[in-house]
């Protein structure tokens, strides 16, 4: 496979449907070296950062695109998110010491409910929640692309130890013949369907197309580079410390001398000595020249 990192869309020419078809490998390797999760949990994992891939590119303006769970599981929560500039991070928060044996979402996560969350640059933030009471993710993101969006939509996500991958096809508003659109849609995701497991783990974007779609007219789009990326920065995690109030940071400091937060995302280490803490509870007065 050629296509390590990269995310690229598709347009049929004599219909209206698109797609998106991505591969994470480094990037994916890189988030797993900054964690230990037990084997399924990494697979899971991978199937979220590769739909966070794939539903980046359905965004209308620029910005950045989060999926969030939460459930009562022994895996309480997951989230990723893909910026703008097609950067990628997430989590699993859970109790790891109580997955073996399991394997499914409902397994895994107990109750849950899906949320997504899109923030356009510039534009108001807006949220999708829908149970994930679905067999797998990739029916879970169907059913929200059909309940909040109303865009019939089909997803394949896998993963394995060296890389997650998806493939997403997705009906267009249009207002053109619909017994044809709607014959069109059928045809598609009929071809769709076939597309195994394997299949997207082995072959390049161009076999996966060609095997599905090599008697339609399709129009294959350049790749777009994903990567791994964290936005924490020494300046948000000074925020985060006033939102936590001066007295809870004071007995940090009484305790241990200097305030250290890591980042749960890349492990960054942000330390701040008592003048600093100081400094960002009692700003000091600017100097007018």
């Amino acid at each position: 496979m050629t296509d390590n990192d990269t995310l690229q869309r598709f347009l049929f020419d004599n219909n209206d449907i698109r797609g998106e078809i991505t591969t994470l490998s480094s990037s994916y390797q890189e988030l797993l070296a900054n964690q230990k999760y037990p084997p399924q949990v990494a697979l899971l994992f991978g199937e979220f950062l590769a739909a966070a891939s794939l539903l980046s590119a359905t965004l209308k303006n620029s910005g950045a695109i989060t999926i969030q769970v939460k459930g009562d599981g022994p895996l309480t929560a997951i989230m990723v998110e893909c910026t703008q500039g097609n950067k990628l991070r997430g989590i699993v928060r859970g109790d790891f010491d109580h997955v073996d044996g399991l394997s499914t979402l409902s397994e895994l996560l107990g109750k849950a409910i899906l949320a997504i969350t899109i923030e356009p640059e510039g534009k108001e933030r807006y949220q999708g929640i829908v149970p994930l009471d679905e067999e797998n993710l990739s029916k879970c993101l169907e059913y929200y692309f059909y309940q909040s969006e109303q865009l019939p939509t089909k997803i394949k996500l896998a993963s394995n130890e060296q890389s997650a991958v998806g493939m997403l096809v997705q009906q267009l508003p249009n207002s053109g013949d619909e017994t044809k659109n709607s014959d069109d849609w059928q045809h598609i995701t009929a071809l769709f369907e076939t597309l195994s497991r394997e299949e997207q783990l082995t072959l390049s974007h161009n076999d996966q197309l060609y095997r599905l779609f090599h008697e339609q007219n399709l129009r294959l789009f350049d790749p777009q580079d994903m990567t791994f990326s964290c936005s924490c920065s020494q300046k948000r995690t000074a925020s985060a410390i006033v939102s936590l109030g001066r007295q809870e940071i004071a007995e940090t400091l009484a305790e241990h001398g200097l305030v250290i937060i890591t980042c749960q995302f890349c492990f960054q280490e942000y330390r701040f000595t008592p003048r600093e803490i100081d400094e960002l509870f009692d700003p000091p007065e600017p100097i007018l020249h």
